[in-house]
């Protein structure tokens, strides 16, 4: 918590902005506003450094929160680092298109493996009480050291909150310690949220991963800046299109329970019925490996029927992984059930020094209840869709038929009767049936 000044007298504050609701919609012109209230709010700000999303988070609506923050600091707005986690750094064409209002000079890439200070260790016996003992190992509380070291007094927090499957809710705490974080953390949450059961967490506040999250940020004090937070929701329209439906922001968790309550109003849907057949659009722009676009796989698991099929259309498919190390991983070893996994990350060195990576393979399989078929384009063969566990479909028939242009979210009917759901972009949103969220 910090403190605003009011006259004589220091006022404590948490949330500074809560605005939104399940049919806002806030434009451009009040966003700004809402940003500038926020700093407004905050002790001022000097030298700040801003944390936002890279470009696997185009549609959060950070872009235009980063670029009104610049409006209004200017040259105190010293540095912005996009919290990459294990992803590639943005090119200077990504920047521009979701940053146009940001000097390009300004950005700096996060590196996980290298840039990186520990501000301390969340205990063994902590991260086995919060996981009901699914691991039994500490944890780093890692982040880039520009953060720690870099003269600055205030970090800017951005970003989207909605289901993850990491860690329940994305952003707040995790911004920190894995979008700016290190190997060693982000392997381990990974890990610890697979081992878990991410279909226990997602959509949920409360999870064991956040509660390590929130154990590490009592080690900023004094290690790291204050935190101000400006946290988004974001849905899609009655038309497709996306809306920004909520803005929040603050010093301490408060904002982010506020966002996370709007984002299960607005990015979570309740089915009463499984999906037999459900057909996924990963945008190629933004979806160009299986670490990324099997999204489609963890945000409608919930949601599928035992014994369907989940196609997904990813003709921007180039690689596996972001990382060549990640990537080589998955090749080796596959989209497998996760006693197959961890029995493999307990006796393969290579996988127990990738959690992450074992994480990721324990997530991108269906556990045997429903078929995964990926129609790739030209950047990934038959031949290697099909080694790591996946079913493959003939791209230029697959969009021929399923269309996404001319299908609309949720269920349709095609001509000659056959029943799909289909999810225009799976980060906007979390699927289940009402008896398994509930």
């Amino acid at each position: 918590m910090v403190a605003v000044k009011t006259g004589e007298r220091y006022i404590p504050v948490m949330t500074y902005v809560a605005e939104g609701s399940r049919d806002r919609e806030i434009g451009l012109r009040e966003l700004e506003t809402l940003v500038g209230s926020s700093l407004d709010s905050c002790p001022r700000i000097d030298k700040a450094i801003a944390l936002p999303p890279d470009y696997t988070r185009l549609h959060s609506m950070a872009g235009p929160v980063t670029d009104a923050l610049y409006r209004a600091l200017g040259d105190r707005l010293a540095a912005v680092m996009p919290a990459l986690g294990t992803h590639s750094p943005m090119t200077a064409t990504e920047i521009a298109s979701m940053y146009p209002g940001t000097p390009a000079g300004l950005f700096r890439a996060h590196d996980w493996r290298r840039d990186l200070v520990e501000l301390g260790r969340v205990s063994a016996s902590f991260v086995s009480e919060v996981s009901e003992g699914a691991v039994n190992y500490d944890w780093p509380a890692q982040t880039n050291r520009l953060l720690a070291q870099g003269g600055f007094d205030r970090i800017i927090s951005i970003g989207q909150v909605v289901p993850h499957e990491v860690v329940g809710m994305a952003n707040h705490a995790k911004n920190i310690f894995v979008g700016a974080g290190g190997k060693e953390g982000i392997d381990k949450s990974h890990f610890l949220g697979a081992a878990y059961g991410m279909e226990r967490m997602m959509g949920r506040t409360d999870t064991p991963v956040r509660k390590v999250f929130d154990k590490a940020m009592e080690f900023a004090p004094g290690r790291l800046p204050p935190v101000l937070w400006m946290l988004t929701v974001v849905g899609r329209k009655d038309d497709g299109s996306l809306a920004l439906r909520g803005f929040f922001s603050g010093d301490d968790r408060e904002c982010f329970e506020k966002a996370s309550a709007l984002a299960r109003e607005v990015n979570l849907e309740m089915l009463d019925e499984g999906i037999r057949k459900a057909v996924v659009w990963l945008d190629p722009g933004e979806y160009k490996s299986t670490w990324l676009g099997n999204k489609a796989i963890y945000r409608t698991r919930m949601a599928m029927a035992d014994g369907g099929e989940l196609l997904i259309l990813a003709p921007g498919l180039i690689h596996f992984g972001e990382d060549p190390g990640i990537d080589a991983l998955i090749r080796r070893f596959g989209y497998r059930p996760s006693a197959q996994i961890r029995r493999l990350a307990a006796s393969e060195p290579d996988l127990a020094a990738s959690l992450s990576a074992a994480a990721h393979l324990i997530h991108g399989s269906s556990e045997g209840r429903f078929t995964v078929r990926y129609a790739p384009g030209p950047g990934l063969s038959r031949k290697e869709i099909e080694s790591v566990g996946f079913e493959w479909a003939d791209p230029g028939e697959t969009m021929k038929r399923y269309d996404p242009a001319a299908l609309r979210q949720g269920f349709n009917t095609m001509p000659d009767g056959e029943r799909i759901f289909f999810v225009p972009n799976p980060a906007l949103g979390l699927w289940s049936l009402r008896s398994r969220f509930e």
